[in-house]
C-alpha cells in the first residue's frame, strides 16, 4: 500500500516533514499538494528548507470561495486517488486541503488518518473550526497531540479511534532548529539582535480584513518598548498600505520569510505576538513567551501552563500587558517526545496492515 500525504499550507508542510522521512525506509510515500499557499516564500521554499521532496501531485489551486476551493480540491484528489487505488491517506490540521481530502477519502472507503485531530475551539465561525471537526468525524484514526485533544474526541464518542501521539512540530523543531542556526543568516540580514524586537504574525480574517481593526493593532503596538518585527503576506500589506494613515516607525514590515529563517526569528525574538495556532505551539516547543491576540485558542496547555497569554480584547492596555508578560517555562515538553515515530508506528503496524 501506497501512503498519501495531502498538504497545502506551510504549517502542514512543518508537519509532513519529519513523519515522510520517518516512514521513508518502511513504505512508498506520495505528496499531494493542492496549491492553497501559492505564494512562493509560503510554499515552494518551505519544501526546500524542511528537505521534503517535491510534490508528486500539485492541483494548483488558491483561488475562489471556502466552497470553490475544497470542490475543486475534492475533485483533484479524487482523480488521483482513483489512479493510485491501493493507498491511505494522511491529512493535517485544519485547512481546506484537510477537508477536501477527507471528504476524497472517505467516499472511496480509504482509510484515512487525521493528524492533530481533536482540537476545539468551539467557535463555529472559524472556518478552521468546521474544518477539523468534519474531517474527524470521517477519519478511521486520530492523532491526538495533546490530553485536551483526547478529552474533546472521547466527549464526541471517538475514543475507540483515538491515540495520544503528541504533537509532530516538536520533532520538526528538534530536527531543523541546529540547522537554522548554521544556515541562516537572517538575523545578520535584517540588523537585529537576540531579545531585542518582537516578532508579529497576523492572518487571520477577523484581524487583517479589517482595516480599522488592523490598523488599531499595529497603532498599539507601534508603542512597545522595542520594535516590532512583521513578517506580512502581500495581501494583508495591500490591505495596510490602501488604509493605514498613520507612520509606524517602530513597526517593521517584511517580507515572509522561510522556515528555517522564520524559526531563527522565533528563538530569538523577545516575545512573539500572534492570531496562529502553530505559532503558538513553536513560540512554546522554543519556549518564547506568546501574546496571542484572539478570542479563544485551540492549544489550552499553552495557557495554563502560563506562557501563552490569550488577549480577546484590543484596548488600550494591549502594550502592558505585553510588557509585563514575562513566564517561567516548565522543564517538561508540553507536546510530548519521538512523535513521528509513535505515528510511523501506528500507520505501519495498524493502519496498513488493516487498509
Amino acid at each position: 500500500m501506497k501512503i498519501i500525504h495531502i498538504v497545502g499550507a506551510r504549517p502542514q508542510f512543518v508537519k509532513l516533514a519529519p513523519l515522510y522521512k520517518e516512514i521513508k525506509p518502511k513504505a512508498e510515500q506520495l505528496i499531494i499538494h493542492t496549491g492553497q499557499h501559492y505564494d512562493e516564500k509560503m510554499s515552494k521554499i518551505f519544501f526546500e528548507d524542511l528537505a521534503i521532496p517535491k510534490p508528486d501531485f500539485n492541483l494548483n489551486i488558491n483561488q475562489g470561495s471556502h466552497a470553490y476551493q475544497t470542490a475543486e480540491m475534492m475533485k483533484g484528489i479524487e482523480k488521483i486517488l482513483l489512479d493510485v487505488k491501493d493507498c491511505i491517506l494522511v491529512i493535517y490540521g485544519d485547512t481546506n486541503s484537510t477537508l477536501a481530502g477527507a471528504l476524497a477519502a472517505a467516499k472511496l472507503e480509504i482509510p484515512l488518518v487525521h493528524i492533530e485531530a481533536g482540537l476545539r475551539s468551539f467557535n463555529r465561525s472559524m472556518p478552521e473550526e468546521v474544518n477539523r471537526i468534519l474531517a474527524d468525524r470521517i477519519s478511521n484514526y486520530l492523532f491526538a497531540p495533546t490530553p485536551t485533544a483526547v478529552k474533546n474526541l472521547s466527549d464526541e464518542g471517538l475514543s475507540e479511534i483515538t491515540y495520544l501521539t503528541g504533537d509532530i512540530m516538536t520533532d520538526s523543531i528538534k530536527q531543523n532548529i541546529a540547522i537554522a542556526q548554521k544556515k541562516s543568516e537572517v538575523l545578520y540580514k535584517l540588523d537585529l539582535r537576540q531579545n531585542n524586537y518582537y516578532l508579529l504574525t497576523l492572518h487571520r480574517p477577523y484581524n487583517v480584513d479589517n482595516p480599522a481593526k488592523l490598523s488599531k493593532i499595529l497603532t498599539l503596538l507601534n508603542s512597545l518598548d522595542k520594535e516590532v518585527l512583521f513578517p506580512i503576506h502581500p495581501r494583508t500589506r495591500k490591505i495596510l498600505e490602501a488604509n493605514l494613515t498613520q507612520t509606524l516607525g517602530n513597526v517593521r514590515l517584511i517580507d515572509p520569510q522561510g522556515y528555517l529563517d522564520f524559526l531563527i526569528l522565533q528563538e530569538n525574538a523577545l516575545k512573539i505576538i500572534t492570531d496562529s495556532g502553530g505559532i503558538q505551539k513553536e513560540a512554546c516547543i522554543l519556549k518564547r513567551p506568546c501574546i496571542t491576540l484572539r478570542s479563544e485558542t485551540e492549544w489550552i496547555e499553552t495557557v495554563t501552563e502560563g506562557v501563552n497569554l490569550l488577549i480577546t480584547e484590543i484596548n488600550e492596555s494591549l502594550t502592558a500587558q505585553i510588557q509585563k508578560f514575562n513566564p517561567d517555562f516548565p522543564e517538561y515538553g508540553i507536546f510530548g517526545d519521538k512523535v513521528s515515530e509513535k505515528m510511523s508506528e501506528i500507520i505501519i503496524s495498524k493502519v496498513m496492515n488493516k487498509g
